[in-house]
């Protein structure tokens, strides 16, 4: 019961993240990301010495295999976090909430074509209606989907390069951003000295304080997460991480009445249907798993 509580904690803050960032919507995007760089690294610091993990950041710090993968994933949840930020202040948070509906889906393919795991008939399944969605938004609407086939792909590919090198989700979170913590801070230094420098941090209290807590918020659902996932069952975790897009979903349509045209029903439903056949092969895959060990 309590796995369950963090990890619902977690999704949730997640789901909610538009109408945080929303906050900030008069701030530019690359502003709102440096600072959420720069704060992550401080809140994400102080947890680590709080939970005594000094060692397991160290002893990632010292692993050059690793690095160079932890440099590429911190590019790619930058570019993510970036890209997030700016469809909130364009009131495209519809959009991204299907980006990460489509994500899991993203993920099996690339683990289909890139590790070459198997994939059950079901999620073979899962994977065409996912197609079929992008194109019939091509379609339809007469354009890519390109922010949610971004927000998919970046997280998607972030996924699978975490899952060939496995990390401890804060320390990981912690290089990361500090990987890309001197070009967020020579970009707020630039826009400083700047004789047309527009920084908002510091302008006034509510904006400077909204900015230094994006990074406490990157920081607490990931804490909550990584506790949750020790507990729970990872087909659990799977299945309640639809939490944070089917939030960002409703706040879109009922908080930012974000235009929902007809044509797109059509894409949100093929999307939720691939991932119920996603979910049960998933679930059949795992079974027949179990049914082989307890027959081995």
């Amino acid at each position: 019961m309590q796995g369950l509580l963090l990890a619902l904690s977690a999704y949730i803050i997640w789901g909610c993240f538009p109408l945080f960032f929303n906050l900030l919507s008069h701030v530019p995007s690359l502003e709102v990301l440096a600072n959420r760089i720069v704060w992550s690294v401080v809140a994400t610091l102080l947890l680590i010495l709080l939970l005594g993990k000094r060692n397991q950041l160290l002893e990632v710090l010292k692993n050059r295999q690793l690095m160079p993968w932890l440099a590429l994933t911190s590019v790619l949840i930058s570019a993510n976090w970036l890209l997030f930020i700016w469809a909130v202040t364009q009131h495209r948070v519809m959009e991204a909430s299907l980006g990460y509906y489509m994500t899991p889906l993203i993920s099996l393919l690339l683990a289909r074509l890139l590790l070459k795991e198997a994939l059950h008939p079901l999620q073979a399944v899962a994977g065409a209606l996912a197609t079929v969605a992008v194109v019939w938004e091509l379609y339809s609407l007469g354009s890519l989907p390109w922010i949610s086939l971004t927000l998919a792909l970046t997280f998607g590919f972030y996924g699978l390069v975490r899952k060939r090198y496995p990390v401890d989700g804060l320390c990981g979170l912690t290089v990361e951003a500090s990987l890309v913590l001197p070009i967020a801070l020579l970009w707020l230094l630039w826009q400083f000295w700047s004789p047309t420098q527009n920084l908002l941090f510091g302008e006034t209290t509510d904006t400077t304080l909204l900015l230094i807590a994006s990074g406490i918020m990157t920081a607490i659902p990931l804490l909550l997460f990584a506790a949750a996932a020790k507990r729970l069952d990872l087909s659990v975790v799977g299945f309640i991480m639809y939490i944070n897009p089917t939030l960002q979903f409703l706040i879109a349509v009922f908080i930012f009445k974000e235009d929902f045209p007809p044509q797109r029903v059509v894409t949100f439903v093929l999307i939720w249907t691939a991932l119920v056949l996603f979910m049960w092969g998933m679930w059949q895959a795992r079974k027949a798993q179990q049914q082989a060990v307890e027959l081995g």
